[in-house]
């Protein structure tokens, strides 16, 4: 038994999950160029060597080895074609509704898991303040009983979600807040709040509880909206942190730590230790992060195809598909060097606990 919940919780239910969001993803894809008629080679979940294939309509359906990712492959995506169905012979803007299908299904789904996870509270908590803890010190620097927090810095704040988070990010040193108090805009300079170090790296608390929102129809759409826009806006600022150097390059999981996150997820709902909204808004997160990195400005990523779609607007011509092609596969080839190098990563972190 011990053995079968290692499988099931550690490998069939993440692979499974995973596969089913790469399907998403490769779905808006596949729909699109059938919509603006492309020609498509292959709709392949997974990578490496086949282990199922079939063929229906001149297309290829695959499932590959390694369920890291998937492809529609379309006739005249990186080279030149006779076909009149060619990608690159479509309009620009039809190949940018193509591009950009993958990344809006994937956000798309999670709008809907974050519906479903906000249909579920019990209610939500403002950005009014209602009372502080007996050891908050945000109150005596400025911040008082009944405000209601609009901005934080320079970040504006929509729902409790984005100041937890804007307070996670820039809360370890006196921020400016901009609150709204008996009826008219305040800033309040210089607010400090506690801050809590995990795994070296510091970050802001909140000290004091927000006042509890009325559970209706209007809170309900304003919530999953604003927690979805809050979530997306987490997984993008967390890249650019990333990229500038915030966090470190140990701070990044690959597949072997998203399929670890997954089952232990699954495991503790399965057991009773863990909640099912907490479960959903990891797969929000995770299929969140799919769109906004698929979306990114990088050779071999949508977003990629996408600035060559931009310069072939503005020159009024498309580059050579084949050089374009050689780029997208420099890309590819140093995603594919970066997946190792973090899965290996994974692995020792995995092995040493």
């Amino acid at each position: 038994m011990f053995v079968l919940n290692i499988i099931l919780f550690n490998i069939v239910i993440p692979l499974l999950i995973l596969s089913m969001l790469i399907f998403i993803h490769e779905l808006g894809h596949y729909l699109t160029a059938r919509w603006m008629k492309v020609d498509i080679k292959e709709f392949a979940i997974g990578m490496g060597p086949k282990i199922f294939s079939v063929r229906k309509n001149k297309i290829n359906y695959t499932i590959r080895a390694i369920p890291m990712g998937g492809a529609v492959t379309m006739v005249g995506e990186d080279e030149d074609s006779d076909s009149e169905n060619a990608l690159y012979k479509k309009p620009v803007w039809k190949r940018f509704v193509i591009l950009s299908a993958g990344s809006f299904m994937n956000l798309l789904l999670g709008f809907v898991i974050m519906a479903v996870i906000v249909s579920g509270a019990k209610g939500y908590y403002s950005t009014k303040i209602n009372r502080f803890s007996a050891d908050s010190i945000s109150n005596s620097t400025g911040l008082m009983e009944g405000d209601d927090i609009l901005k934080i810095n320079d970040k504006k704040i929509n729902i409790y979600q984005d100041l937890a988070y804007a307070l996670i990010r820039e809360g370890k040193d006196p921020v400016n807040i901009t609150v709204m108090r008996n009826g008219e805009k305040v800033m309040v300079p210089g607010v400090k709040f506690p801050v809590k170090n995990e795994d070296g790296i510091i970050f802001g608390d909140i000290d004091f509880e927000a006042t509890v929102l009325k559970k209706d129809f209007s809170t309900f759409v304003k919530q999953t909206f604003f927690q979805s826009l809050s979530t997306i806006d987490m997984v993008w600022t967390s890249f650019f942190d990333l990229i500038t150097g915030k966090y470190g390059i140990e701070e990044v999981s690959g597949p072997v730590g998203v399929t670890q996150a997954i089952g232990n997820s699954a495991k503790e709902v399965a057991e009773g230790k863990g909640n099912s909204r907490g479960f959903l808004f990891l797969l929000a997160i995770i299929t969140i992060n799919l769109g906004v990195f698929n979306f990114m400005p990088l050779p071999a990523l949508d977003g990629g195809r996408i600035v060559f779609l931009v310069i072939e607007f503005v020159r009024r011509k498309p580059l050579k598909p084949e050089y374009e092609g050689y780029i997208h596969l420099a890309g590819f080839a140093a995603i594919i060097l970066f997946l190792i190098f973090v899965t290996y990563k994974d692995i020792v972190k995995l092995i040493v606990g």
